[in-house]
Parts: structure tokens; C-alpha cells; sequence
């Protein structure tokens, strides 16, 4: 992909950006070792974010949205806790999973320096389901300097909508064109192509820990596929 046109760099976050699988399994194990527990929390961090990402994704399709990202974890975590016999969890505890291990996720090592480099060259955004409170407080925790953070919350319409992408191109001030979709996940990318943006695969084969990511294998029609952080600066000469 030829740099020349493009502007901003448009980063999905959660997955893309943010260690959840991590952070959420450790916060789980924890929380279970107290109730002297055992489960697969790996596998249970996973149904989490699935659970969640069904509530949060396309919505306000059909109406104004009526939660946030934050509010989808409180409720998929109530439905995943319910579902696995693990009711005793109290409300501080869970409050504990679907807030506070939220809002401190680490990143991934390869971005903090590619990102510096990145912004030497293009306006760099937080393009994200996730709330504006989750990506200020995960930007604070782990040294982020973020140009801009555009949350779906704030467009009133949830990716991969192509309202949304639309929305965030018009808040930068910018043409589709402009802007190039970053993320692991074709789902979204497919999205912001469709939408008119350029689009670059950053892989992250850790993203659902020892189970791997739903779809590994970038789409060949992406702009930019590479398989880590300094290499897409490497390629956008930054």
C-alpha cells in the first residue's frame, strides 16, 4: 500500500491493541482460587468476550444504542458466570472482571515504540467498540498517546455498521480514503473496506490465548498484512 493518501491509522483496540485474553483469565483464576474453584479460565475469558462482543456489535442498527461496551461485559459476565454454575461470585468480585481488570489491560510489548513511530508520519486513533473510560484508562496504564479516541459510543452506531466508519471518518474531517483500518480481524477490516477505507492485518495469534483466533489467515485483498507492530511502521516508513 502506497502511504501517500492516507492520514490516519484508525486502530481497533480491543484485541488488536489490549492482552484481554490475559487479563481476563488471570482475573477469573483469581477470583476462583478465593472460592477454591477450578475451571478452564482460558476458555472461560473466551466465552466472555464472545458473550459480549454478540451484545455490542451492530447495535444501534435499529435504534439509539442503549448500552456501552461497559455495559455488555457487566451483562455477559452475569450470563457467563450463571451459565457455569459460578452464581456464589459476588458483586464486588464481579464488578472486580468486568471493570477494574477491564480498565487496566496491558497491550500488547510491540506497540508502545511502533505507535511513537507511527505518529511521526499519521494522526494515530483509537477507532474502538470499547468505551471512551476504557481506552483513557488502558491508554493511561500502559503510556499511550493517543491523537484522537473515536468509541462507537460517540457515533451512536456500533462497527462493523458502516455508519460507524463513515462517523469516525467525519469526525477526523477526512475521506474514507484517507484513513486506514488497523486490527486482527477481517470481520473488521472487511467492514472498513467496504466503507472505503485502506486496510492493514496486524496479526496477533495470542489474541484467545492456547485456543488461537477465530480467523487467523488475513484476507489477501487487505493493503498491508504483517505480523507485528514495527513491521507496519517498517512498511508505512515511519
Amino acid at each position: 500500500m502506497s502511504p501517500i493518501n492516507v492520514k490516519a491509522l484508525c486502530f481497533d483496540t480491543g484485541g488488536t491493541i489490549l492482552d484481554w485474553h490475559s487479563g481476563i483469565r488471570t482475573a477469573f483464576a483469581a477470583v476462583g482460587a478465593r472460592h477454591g474453584v477450578e475451571r478452564d479460565w482460558g476458555k472461560l475469558a473466551n466465552e466472555f468476550r464472545r458473550t459480549s462482543l454478540k451484545l455490542i456489535l451492530n447495535h444501534g442498527e435499529h435504534a439509539p444504542p442503549t448500552m456501552t461496551f461497559d455495559d455488555a461485559h457487566r451483562d455477559a459476565l452475569d450470563q457467563v458466570l450463571a451459565d457455569n454454575g459460578l452464581d456464589a461470585f459476588n458483586d464486588q468480585e464481579r464488578r472486580t472482571l468486568w471493570w477494574d481488570t477491564i480498565h487496566s489491560l496491558k497491550c500488547w510489548p510491540d506497540f508502545p515504540d511502533s505507535l511513537a513511530r507511527l505518529r511521526s508520519k499519521f494522526m494515530c486513533v483509537s477507532f474502538t467498540l470499547l468505551s471512551f473510560r476504557i481506552i483513557m484508562d488502558t491508554a493511561r496504564q500502559n503510556g499511550l498517546s493517543w491523537d484522537a479516541v473515536i468509541s462507537c459510543e460517540a457515533i451512536g452506531k456500533y462497527k462493523v455498521l458502516p455508519e460507524s466508519y463513515k462517523g469516525c471518518a467525519r469526525f477526523l474531517q477526512l475521506d474514507p480514503g484517507e484513513c486506514c483500518m488497523v486490527a486482527c480481524h477481517n470481520f473488521d477490516l472487511n467492514a472498513a473496506k467496504a466503507s472505503g477505507y485502506r486496510t492493514a492485518f496486524v496479526r496477533r495469534p495470542n489474541e484467545w490465548g492456547a485456543e488461537g483466533p477465530p480467523d487467523p489467515e488475513p484476507d489477501p485483498r487487505h493493503d498491508i498484512i504483517v505480523a507485528s507492530f514495527p513491521e507496519l511502521a517498517e512498511k508505512l516508513g515511519a
